[in-house]
Parts: structure tokens; sequence; C-alpha cells
């Protein structure tokens, strides 16, 4: 979120009644930072893509710790000792399990990283005064300017549907002020 409103607020039954309150208006691009989560918010969050990634980099990870050993093993540089044949799979499972839980760790720490935009040195946010408390005691919903409904309702509006929920104030961020 570049550019949008914020708005404050000083509990969590405020903050989580004005988030429902915004999904329920049509807003779908909403930030929320609080110094914990908050039961209403959390399990209105659209669901991580990030155990998919990591299901399908672990198994990709997997299958090639396999087919290197089979390529050394049973292809490339074959030995026989003492008959047995060149694929031993019991022989491959250690390394390739271990391969697999090797890049599915990665993928979900740069995945996580990747879709958090970190590493990030700015954000505008930063300029909101007061905004440091949102890890000691406020809360704050960001709405997004590129958000279909925003530009319907016009600033005002949204303005006015925080201010009734609660809002101690609101905020205009980015952009043009």
């Amino acid at each position: 979120m570049r550019d949008g409103l914020v708005a404050e607020f000083d509990g969590p039954h405020t903050f989580e009644c004005a988030f429902v309150r915004l999904q329920e208006l049509g807003y779908t691009r909403l930030e929320s930072w609080s110094p914990y989560p908050v039961r209403g918010v959390v399990t209105r969050l659209p669901e991580s893509i990030v155990p998919w990634i990591m299901l399908g980099s672990g198994l990709v990870g997997a299958c090639l710790a396999y087919l290197v050993q089979w390529w050394c093993n049973a292809y490339d540089y074959p030995l026989d000792v003492g008959g047995r044949p060149y694929d031993s799979i019991p022989a491959y499972i250690p390394i390739t399990f271990e391969s697999g839980v090797l890049a599915a760790a990665l993928a979900g720490f740069f995945a996580i990283l990747g879709l958090a935009g970190l590493p990030r040195l700015y954000h505008p946010m930063f300029e909101v005064n007061g905004f440091g408390r949102a890890s000691v005691d406020r809360f704050f919903i960001g709405i997004d300017a590129a958000d279909p409904r925003y530009g319907e309702m016009r600033e005002d509006g949204v303005r006015e549907v925080l201010e009734a929920s609660g809002a101690l104030r609101c905020e205009r961020i980015g952009g043009q002020r």
C-alpha cells in the first residue's frame, strides 16, 4: 500500500468491527497492523499460498535428489557390488528425504520474504504519527487507494465509515495530499 487512507483504533473490538464493516462494504485491499492477532481479523484473511509453494518445492527437491543419485549410481557409473541392483531405492531414501525438507524450508523462507515484500527499507506507514504504537497498544487499518470500491465511495465516505466505527483519527498517506 503506497497510497490510501489509514485509521487508528484504541482497542481490538472497534478495530475488528471496522475491519468487518469495510469487508461487508466490498473493500478487498485492506491491510491491518496490530500488536497481537485479533481473531475476527485473522480469520477473514485469505488463505496463504506458502504451504503449497513449500509442498511443490519439497517434492521437486526430493525428485531431483533421487534423480541425481540414480544418475550417478545406476546409469553414469554403475558398480556391481555383490550382485546388488544398481538402483537401490532403500539406499537413496535418507538423501532424498533430507533434500526434500531442505528445498521446502528454503522455498518457504523465500516465499514468506517475497510475499511480505521484504526486505523493505521504507514504507509510507512509517510517516504516520504514532505508528510506532502499533507494536504496543494501537491498531491500524489501511485502505489502498487502488481498491475499486475506494474510488466509487470517495475518500470522505471511507473516512465517515471509519469514524463511525470508532476510529480515533484517519490520515491520508502517500500520493497527493
